[in-house]
């Protein structure tokens, strides 16, 4: 079989391709032009019949999405992506691609068998489906930063000049405020400024809207969001964020794997007798995933007294930070439990279950 190597890049991709013995066939560039990657991939596919097919690494990015289509297209096997953990210091794209090609040969039986390998974390690519609600969902948060960009510009121009308590409504959110920021008056600069925000203001609150009409539909579309959506202050839209930064449940075997696959576990640097060297969270999963938990994390204390007390407990001994963490990591292993049995949220965590062992 020959091991293809990839270091992608936007205007070319670093190759390094070997043999079953580990052998260097080729290392070079190839220009992400579609006639000349495709020459590329063309020649790999007529020379591995002969080799028994080839299989392909390359680096997490942000868009991987057109070559791992292409590399199916054209014969691929199977596909490894894999985020890396480490930075060489000494870096070149040679060399990231001749690294990734050694790690593919060396590892070749236990990543082409879907096995751990040490010191890998491997990714597994979205379906179509989630990739879609992953990228609508990342659209409705950016609009959302937008629009409170805008209106904390807004706010600034207002207490510039001292006028913010003069609004004739508590927050500037409302029809009233608004038809009296349209008629406040400031000088020419701060009034040019005032309406191109307040333009802007109506500009993304009409896009939230198409966005937020889209979602609540493919909300409705998704069990996994169904279930999650009764989770308090939890409504279509982080429900559906959640679910497609999810996936298949059955990846993760226990409730604490689906905390660490979102980064909410704490590292840790033990060696010989220190055995307690915790840190803080690895953040190494969705931001996206954490973002939504931080958030729910302030409905549900408003409403599951239980949760409330036991977050209450660490508060007194660690802090408010380190408890509404600890309570988003114990969110995160409720949720496993919700998605893995299809049962709603329950007020005080979910029933205890006996192993399979003894329920036998």
């Amino acid at each position: 079989m020959l091991y293809l190597a990839i270091d992608q890049h936007r205007k070319q991709l670093t190759v390094n391709l070997r043999n079953e013995q580990g052998d260097v066939l080729l290392k070079r560039q190839v220009s992400t032009q579609w006639l000349r990657v495709r020459k590329f991939l063309e020649d790999v596919r007529k020379q591995s019949p002969a080799e028994g097919g080839f299989v392909a690494i390359l680096e997490v990015c942000g868009f991987n999405d057109w070559l791992l289509k292409l590399l199916v297209e054209y014969g691929c096997r199977q596909t490894i992506l894999i985020q890396p953990e480490k930075r060489s210091k000494k870096k070149t794209d040679r060399r990231d691609a001749n690294a990734l090609g050694e790690i593919l040969w060396v590892n070749r039986n236990r990543l082409l068998a879907g096995k751990k390998v040490q010191g890998i974390r491997r990714v597994q690519p979205p379906c179509q489906r989630d990739a879609e609600d992953r990228q609508i969902t990342a659209l409705r948060k950016r609009l959302g930063q937008l629009r409170t960009r805008t209106i904390n510009k807004i706010k600034h121009i207002l207490r510039k000049h001292n006028l913010e308590q003069e609004c004739p409504t508590k927050g500037i959110g409302t029809i009233q405020a608004k038809k009296w920021l349209v008629q406040l008056a400031l000088g020419v600069i701060d009034r040019l400024e005032m309406d191109q925000l307040l333009a802007q203001w109506q500009l993304w609150d009409e896009q939230i809207a198409k966005v937020e009409t889209q979602i609540q539909k493919r909300q409705a579309e998704s069990k996994t969001a169904a279930v999650l959506a009764t989770i308090p202050g939890c409504a279509a839209y982080s429900s559906l964020a959640l679910a497609s930064r999810i996936g298949l449940i059955e990846r993760f075997p226990r409730p604490s794997s689906l905390a660490n696959y979102w980064g909410l576990t704490p590292g840790c640097r033990n060696s010989g007798q220190a055995t307690d060297r915790l840190g803080s969270i690895t953040k190494q999963g969705s931001a996206m995933a954490r973002f939504m938990l931080g958030q729910l994390v302030l409905h549900v204390l408003r409403r599951d007294p239980w949760m409330k007390a036991w977050y209450g407990r660490i508060k007194r001994r660690r802090g408010s930070k380190i408890a509404r963490v600890a309570v988003m990591r114990r969110l995160a292993t409720i949720i496993w439990h919700m998605v893995k049995h299809n049962e709603p949220y329950v007020m005080g965590g979910p029933p205890a279950r006996k192993p399979a062992t003894q329920a036998a």
